[in-house]
Formats: C-alpha cells, structure tokens, sequence
C-alpha cells in the first residue's frame, strides 16, 4: 500500500478549475446584446460631490475619445466603451497578460437634483472624468441669522433737566 501525502489545498484547486471551466462555458454561447450587460471587466470609478456639482473619475488606460458611449436616460448614467487587444506582438511571445481587454458597462443613478441636460466629460492621462452640473435650486444657499431676532434697540439720550 502506497502512502500519499494529504494536501488540504489541492481540493480548493480543483473545485477552482471546475468553477472556471463552468464560468468560461457559459459565456461562450452568448449574443452580442447579452455581451453588453456581461462586460469583460468594470473599470474602477471615484464619485464625489461638492455644491455645485457631481463628479465621475473612471480609470480607463490606453482608450481613445471615439471609444466610449456616455449616456443619460430616465436619470441613469452609463458609460460603455471597449478597449482592443492590439497585436503587435505575437501571443506566443508574452509572458504574462494581466491588462483587461474588451467591452466594460457601468450604470449609476443620478439624483434628482442634477441637471442632466448639462453634462461634461473629458479624458485625460488614462481617466475619464464625468461632470454633471446642479440644479440652481439643489445649491446649498447661505442665510444670514439676526442675534436675538430683533434688530438692537438704541438706550434712550439723557435728558437736559434744569437744575432745581
């Protein structure tokens, strides 16, 4: 009888593949309709907000202008683009490919109090960054407080009295 040595991880290993190869099965056999809402990877974003307006910043590398699809409908936001495998160089000759290739979707719900008639973006050094300007009315407004609520009442002038 041969002994074999217990690995407590080899089991995760397989369970891994196994989970992997059904993954990788079940994307195989999708529309291109289906491939929108099943993006290849999702871009990490920032949002933040100030008082004049609500602001995106998505890290997107190595993309052009002509790449991305930004869209405002029924108060969502989305943002689609795809970002192409250029094969300069042979497959064979890599090493090692951890870059995200492909088609990404984002969707963010705007608030109400967004004008989403003005919307800027722009791209620069790998990261796209969305504008999306306030409503006047959503913009905090400053009131000024009276102390004490009345306005100070002046100390009545002494009267000249003759002397007695």
């Amino acid at each position: 009888m041969a002994i074999t040595r217990w690995d407590p991880f080899r089991d995760v290993l397989v369970l891994q593949n196994r989970m992997n190869s059904l993954f990788q099965g079940y994307t195989r056999g999708q529309n291109e309709a289906d491939a929108l809402t099943t993006a290849a990877f999702a871009p990490p974003v920032d949002i933040y907000e100030d008082e004049h307006k609500v602001a995106l910043k998505l890290e997107v590398p190595g993309m052009r202008q002509e790449d991305f699809d930004i869209r405002v409908e029924n108060n969502t936001l989305t943002v689609r683009g795809e970002r192409k495998f250029e094969k300069e160089e042979k497959e064979e000759n890599f090493h090692r490919i951890e870059r995200r290739y492909g088609s990404f979707y984002r969707a963010f719900t705007v608030p109400n109090t967004v004008n989403t008639e003005n919307v800027q973006a722009s791209y620069d050094a790998g990261v796209l960054k969305i504008e999306l300007q306030k409503r006047a009315e959503a913009k905090p407004k400053q009131i000024k407080v009276s102390v004490g609520g009345t306005k100070p009442i002046e100390a009545p002038k002494a009267e000249s009295r003759p002397a007695a």
